[in-house]
């Protein structure tokens, strides 16, 4: 549902021309007020100012991801900006080389490589009938052609992606309690509502063509699924698939449910899609993921796993040293 909200969202945003930054700020304060009433963070234990404070500024790394991506998602398509999102494995790597004990170094720097080098295949249109080499049947015109995307395109959802990694291991450093998750996730919405307010005011003043803080967005099958789905429920579903399906989300398996929903949704919005090319760069990247991933599974506990194939905690602090 999620996804098929992105792909709503992508064909409501390119026919509209409506700004990304008043969208989504139209969408998070819905949802902040939604979070707010769910979970009452004012209620209950005093939450101390550790815990506060990294959260507010988690709150601002929210809002600048989803900028990024949403600009990502007009630029490079609901394909791109999805599988994107997985390129917050880079962490593994980089908190490997630079913290690490060069366990596995040169697997997660080869995980690294073919994660490369599946967006650049993406950035050259091997998803895309229009441009994959290995699309070579069916010559029916197409109602709408994609455009080679290019690396520096590419930058936007990639750093949004890894935003968007950064985000979940700060909220897992503040809290590793559920119930106490939920109530700093909702500061976290919060928070990134109000970032996000003096630009998304700023864009209106200035007159930009969508003013879509002042239409009504309600009657929009894609803003009510963007909120619903891309916001609100998919919090609690990773939550559900972290803890009971120990399914993570920079992970082959999450890459690979992703993959079935992509296709499908690419047939049926009648998008420029090559099944193989997609197949070849979804196998690519998801191997990048499971070697840029990559650890001593069979020595760590489930939990210190999950924290390590966000590249987190390779000097192996015990748990009891993470702040409170």
């Amino acid at each position: 549902m999620r996804i098929w909200s992105v792909y709503s969202l992508y064909s409501y945003l390119s026919n509209s021309g409506d700004s990304i930054v008043g969208f989504i700020f139209s969408c998070l304060v819905p949802t902040s007020v939604i979070f707010l009433v769910l979970q009452k963070p004012w209620k209950g234990r005093p939450l101390p100012n550790s815990q506060v404070v990294p959260t507010v500024v988690n709150g601002g790394i929210l809002a600048l991801y989803f900028v990024l991506w949403g600009k990502g998602l007009l630029a490079c398509g609901p394909l791109v900006a999805l599988l994107a999102e997985y390129a917050g494995a880079v962490l593994g790597v980089l908190s490997a080389a630079l913290y690490g004990r060069k366990v596995n170094i040169w697997r997660k720097i080869g995980g690294l490589a073919a994660m490369l080098v599946a967006y650049y295949l993406l950035s050259n249109g091997w998803s895309t009938r229009t441009h994959s080499p290995l699309y070579s049947f069916g010559s029916e015109p197409l109602e709408k052609a994609t455009q080679t995307i290019g690396m520096k395109e590419m930058v936007v959802p990639i750093t949004a992606g890894i935003l968007s990694a950064l985000r979940r291991v700060l909220a897992r450093r503040v809290s590793l309690k559920n119930q106490l998750k939920r109530r700093l996730h909702a500061i976290t919405i919060a928070s990134a509502t109000c970032f996000l307010f003096p630009f998304a005011m700023w864009d209106t003043i200035l007159g930009s063509a969508s003013d879509s803080i002042v239409k009504l967005q309600l009657p929009s099958w894609a803003y009510l699924s963007t909120v619903l789905f891309g916001m609100v429920l998919i919090f609690y579903v990773d939550n559900v698939a972290e803890e009971k399906l120990h399914l993570v989300f920079s992970s082959p398996k999450h890459l690979m449910v992703s993959t079935g929903c992509i296709v499908v949704l690419e047939i049926l919005y009648k998008m420029d899609f090559s099944l193989l090319g997609f197949l070849v760069c979804s196998v690519i990247l998801g191997f990048g993921i499971f070697e840029a991933t990559s650890l001593e599974r069979s020595k760590k506990s489930p939990l210190e796993a999950h924290e390590l194939s966000n590249g987190m905690f390779h000097n192996q602090l015990p748990i009891s040293a993470l702040p409170s």
